[in-house]
């Protein structure tokens, strides 16, 4: 009896915070339905008759969709050379016993607690001197060094990686890069697609880095186009267009996490059970 009533108040307490977490989505949604002036007096979760002029006012500040466009041009290169890149590194850091392994690793740990804000100025001076202002390669390009992402790769590949097995692949003649390839990303792939979605979200959200690089309003993504809505004149009417917009930039990111959501179930359990 007591067990059953520890397990309703389990649910009911994650009941209630997955409620609240849903809260500010559908805040979020029913905004984009009422005007700036009815935003400003109330607050409620019913929805309002202005979906049609919050649509025209965010079409006449930006084009929502050469944004999402400008976005994916980015996110996705920046996604697939995290994704790569990372979990060869923290494959070769895990596996191959090399001098001065440990330190390139505490290196990596300092890396990922340092603000990547800090090294702003010096990184547009750099991109400045060479050229690359209003371009994406200063957005692509960086992602190729992930810290965080290869410190999470190396332990999941210390954790579900048998030596044996590349010890079996080696003795049949495989190659290592083949051994990467054909053995090691499968393996890898729950952990990889975790800090891919992950990566993906952080970099179709990134803002201060694509506003300091980028100067043509052709080549703005949708964060840098939202923030341009939300420092116009007309800031009290503009509100509801500002969360329709902020709506519709929200569906491809769940779009991919309900894909690959998967992937982050297994991840977990990967760790918990053992052969």
């Amino acid at each position: 009896m007591a067990k059953k009533i520890k397990k309703v108040i389990l649910y009911l307490a994650l009941t209630i915070l997955a409620v609240m977490c849903m809260v500010p989505f559908l805040l979020m949604i029913v905004n984009a339905t009422r005007s700036g002036v009815e935003i400003t007096k109330s607050f409620t979760l019913i929805p309002g008759d202005s979906l049609k002029e919050n649509w025209e006012i965010m079409n006449n500040f930006l084009d929502v969709f050469l944004g999402m466009r400008n976005s994916l041009l980015v996110a996705v290169p920046c996604t697939l050379l995290t994704a790569y890149f990372s979990a060869i590194t923290a494959y070769a850091m895990a596996v191959y016993k090399f001098k001065g392994n440990k330190v390139l690793f505490s290196v990596i740990v300092v890396f990922m607690m340092i603000p990547g804000q800090l090294g702003l100025i010096g990184f547009y001076n750099l991109c400045n001197t060479l050229h690359l202002i209003d371009t994406y390669i200063p957005l692509i390009l960086p992602a190729i060094a992930a810290p965080g992402t290869v410190f999470f790769l190396r332990q999941y590949v210390q954790s579900s990686l048998s030596p044996a097995l590349l010890e079996a692949a080696r003795i049949d003649g495989a190659g290592e890069l083949l051994i990467f390839h054909r053995i090691v990303l499968p393996i890898m792939s729950p952990g990889i697609a975790t800090m891919s979605i992950m990566g993906f979200i952080g970099n179709w959200n990134a803002y201060l880095t694509p506003m300091l690089i980028l100067n043509s309003q052709k080549k703005y993504t949708l964060p840098v186009m939202v923030a341009a809505l939300k420092n116009s004149t007309d800031m009290q009417s503009n509100q509801g267009a500002i969360y329709l917009t902020v709506a519709l930039s929200v569906i491809p990111i769940m779009l991919v996490f309900c894909f690959f959501s998967r992937y982050i179930i297994s991840s977990i359990s990967a760790g918990s059970v053992k052969e």
